[in-house]
């Protein structure tokens, strides 16, 4: 089973790098499979870039290949996603965990388009994650298929519709 971080704050909003390294190593040494660093459960939204740059580097460095690292890369800006993954150091990170992007509510023409942006910015693994009730927008089974399909490094999804049935036919069909 993996865990999605949260991100720790002190008393003055400052990112409690302590109780993180603290968490990291509870996880890390009581079995967990991986860890996702940076994924909405992180609060990105009020992390600077430097906290996020910290965070990353320094969960890396103390997992230290014990176990894989997920790191959220995602957003409603599909140019700075790519960006982003092109620029960024991602020594010691697994795979990506990519967030269908919010707020613009794409159609899934649209989403299908984000998804080959980001698939062509990095060759490492992405997981995609489709929360609905966060983002304003479903990726339906029929895209999220298409896009499995089509992009050889997209290897899973965070399905968290709660829609079974979307569910039932995004592992009944999948590619092989």
């Amino acid at each position: 089973m993996g865990v999605a971080l949260i991100t720790p704050f002190k008393e003055d909003e400052s990112v409690d790098y302590n109780a993180l390294m603290r968490m990291t190593d509870y996880l890390v040494q009581n079995n967990t499979d991986f860890l996702c660093v940076l994924g909405t459960t992180a609060e990105t939204p009020t992390l600077t870039e430097e906290e996020k740059r910290t965070i990353k580097q320094m969960v890396v460095e103390r997992v230290n290949k014990k176990i894989p690292v997920i790191l959220g890369v995602g957003g409603n800006n599909t140019r700075a996603v790519a960006e982003s993954l092109q620029k960024e150091d991602y020594k010691g990170i697994d795979a990506i965990l990519s967030v269908t992007p919010y707020y613009n509510k794409p159609s899934q023409e649209g989403l299908y388009q984000h998804y080959k942006v980001v698939s062509e910015a990095t060759n490492l693994p992405i997981v995609l994650y489709n929360v609905p009730g966060r983002t304003g927008i479903n990726m339906t089974a029929e895209t999220t298929l298409r896009i499995a399909c089509d992009f050889k490094n997209v290897v899973a999804i965070k399905e968290a519709s709660g829609n079974i049935t979307q569910m039932d036919d995004i592992i009944k069909n999948k590619p092989a």
